[in-house]
């Protein structure tokens, strides 16, 4: 069996040769539940529009490529891939308000997908958000089905995405730090709730945090991803056990633990920082030799 997505040493520039990302290789296999893991600006969301093709038009995909259940997405014409995109990849966003159009109800925002893109009848596409809604535990569906997204509140509009993502029944659904915007207690139940939903429909999720807590809660398998190169990969109980990379280590020595609050935060060394800074810089020279540049 393929897995659901590879990325084979994909590489993407901005107009002055700046390099976003470095090399990527990163699979998702059918039912996987993959950690994207990185600080802010290490490359996770680039990475994340790359594969849905929502880039920014100042970057450019320069090497590599995006299979999805061994298609290459890369080959397809615009409307190919917009096409094989919207039917087998869905996303929950990290600002659900953001997310939905204020000024539309919160039905026809979960059913047009469905309508549009799958060619579902109206009545059918309601149907189906109706029992979405009911599995992530929203019993009133009928008055949210009827509501503006800002009559909810956070954690039910982000409930309101997760059905809306597994509606359709997608190969795989990226979730983009889904929690970041929720507070801690809304956090644990949406986790929960992710979890819960995937293993119902067995959906391969690439979710996107910088969280390493949250990490050990859904994943199975984790890439750590820093300067848009991806530096370990690694099962979820290794990498906490037996991390392999400086940064790894650091990362997780940084990070507060629950059993031990009056314990000091360790900052990430700047040893580790400047050997990665160094790779980075190595991995660009050793690409430009390559390319001819």
């Amino acid at each position: 069996m393929s897995d659901c997505l590879a990325i084979s040493r994909l590489s993407a520039t901005l107009p002055n040769g700046v390099r976003l990302l470095r090399s990527v290789d990163l699979t998702v296999a059918p039912g996987e539940v993959r950690a994207l893991v990185g600080e802010s600006g290490a490359g996770k969301s680039m990475l994340s529009k790359a594969v849905l093709g929502v880039l920014p038009v100042s970057v450019k995909i320069v090497e590599g490529d995006i299979r999805l259940h061994g298609t290459d997405l890369g080959r397809l014409s615009p409307s190919r891939r917009r096409q094989t995109v919207a039917a087998s990849i869905a996303l929950i966003p990290q600002d659900p308000l953001t997310a939905l159009n204020p000024s539309r109800r919160i039905g026809p925002q979960m059913t047009d997908r469905l309508v549009k893109i799958l060619g579902w009848s109206r009545s059918e596409a309601r149907a189906r958000v109706e029992a979405l809604l009911d599995e992530v535990q929203i019993r009133d569906g009928e008055r949210v089905l009827r509501a503006y997204p800002h009559e909810l509140s956070g954690g039910m509009r982000q409930r309101v995405l997760i059905a809306a993502a597994f509606a359709a029944e997608p190969k795989l659904i990226i979730a983009d730090e889904p929690t970041t915007a929720l507070d801690v207690t809304v956090q644990k139940q949406i986790l929960r709730l992710i979890a819960q939903m995937q293993r119902q429909h067995g959906t391969a999720i690439l979710f996107v945090t910088h969280d390493l807590g949250v990490v050990a809660k859904i994943s199975q398998n984790v890439t750590i991803l820093y300067g848009g190169m991806v530096v370990e990969e690694a099962g979820v109980e290794q990498l906490f056990a037996r991390p392999a990379h400086p940064y790894t280590r650091a990362l997780l020595a940084a990070t507060p633990r629950y059993t031990d609050p009056m314990a000091s935060l360790l900052p990430v060394d700047q040893s580790v920082l400047t050997g990665l800074a160094d790779d980075v810089l190595a991995a660009d020279r050793a690409w430009e030799a390559s390319h001819g540049r």
